[in-house]
């Protein structure tokens, strides 16, 4: 059951599970943000101990998925880098211990394309002959230069984006939301499912599509109408973060409660506020995606009703570029006035 867990990436989970017969000292997992790398990461944990203490196979698997093993340690940089001091030496420290429980300890690193070149060069020996016990699981969303020697360490396994049928699937599996809806938040989740489970709550989602896909109706080639349309936009992007704050005060929340159950206070809260930061951050970044998709997606339907206008092939080319610039966090606004600057009215 361990597999079902893990939505649309059937390549990826069959190399995994030929993996576990003869599991190797690295893996790297490559691919986008909500691809399910780290879901993957925690139940191929899960296979690995429990092939190798198959009388509690069961219990293995269990805390490994829910991220509650003691053989599991997972890496999450606190900050925008992986960095050596705070992350890489801590972590090859944890690698040369004996497991707890079982046989075999799998470190799970996320975001190791963060990772900067000292941390990188820090953990290249522990990756490359790590304890005989030791597992390495790398994830990241690319393999930046730096990184190339420990990739040609690694077994690398690749992800997609998620389908949008297979996330509709789930969702609808999940009891999130029916099918009808399941379509509309599966198709602007952009391959990520962990956005889909956020939107799927998310009772404006349809209303900001449309506002979206109005906006080339609104465009009159002047700057005030363009001016107007970036402050509506960038609410709108301000109203998507709604939905993904509901989910982090539920997070904290629940932090609160085990704290108090436990008569701890500060444990991990700082952890847990440094990576709400960065989701927000990111959250909004796809959002912004979604709504570009949206507009290249209107631009495309007016072609294919006939009209030749060259400007519209360049209205999808605009389009592509400022989703491409993205990665370099441009400023918001300056980016969305600058291509809305460049589209033709419909």
């Amino acid at each position: 059951m361990s597999w079902e867990r893990l939505i649309g990436q059937p390549e990826a989970q069959r190399r995994l599970e030929l993996a576990v017969q003869s599991p190797v000292h690295a893996y790297l997992f490559v691919g986008p943000a909500g691809s399910g790398k780290r879901r993957a990461a925690t139940i191929f944990a899960g296979e690995l101990l429990a092939g190798a203490d198959p009388d509690r196979a069961e219990r293995h698997r269990r805390l490994a998925g829910d991220e509650h093993h003691p053989d599991v340690h997972i890496v999450d940089p606190v900050g925008n880098n992986l960095r050596r001091e705070e992350e890489a030496e801590p972590l090859i420290v944890e690698a040369s211990r004996s497991p707890l429980e079982g046989a075999r300890k799998v470190l799970i690193v996320n975001r190791f394309h963060t990772a900067t070149p000292a941390a990188a060069a820090a953990l290249l020996k522990t990756v490359e002959e790590p304890p005989g016990q030791a597992v390495f699981v790398l994830l990241a969303e690319d393999v930046p230069d730096e990184h190339i020697t420990i990739e040609s360490r690694c077994t690398r396994v690749d992800f997609s984006p998620v389908a949008a049928d297979a996330i509709a699937e789930a969702l609808i599996a999940e009891g999130l939301c029916d099918a009808d809806r399941a379509e509309v938040v599966a198709a602007a989740a952009n391959g990520n499912v962990d956005r889909a489970r956020v939107l799927a709550t998310d009772e404006r989602l349809a209303a900001r599509r449309d506002a979206w896909w109005s906006v080339p109706a609104r465009l009159d080639g002047t700057g005030a109408a363009v001016a107007v349309l970036v402050e509506e936009l960038r609410g709108l992007i301000d109203d998507a973060g709604d939905a993904k704050e509901r989910q982090h005060r539920a997070e904290l929340d629940a932090l609160d409660e085990r704290e108090e159950r436990l008569g701890t206070r500060g444990s991990g809260r700082r952890d847990l506020e440094a990576r709400q930061r960065r989701e927000l951050r990111q959250f909004r970044t796809e959002e912004l995606r979604f709504g570009l998709s949206t507009l290249a997606g209107r631009y495309r339907q007016q072609m294919m009703t006939g009209d030749e206008r060259p400007s519209l092939l360049g209205a999808v080319d605009a389009l592509r570029e400022t989703q491409t610039a993205l990665i370099r966090n441009p400023s918001e606004a300056l980016a969305l006035q600058a291509l809305l600057l460049q589209l033709p009215p419909l």
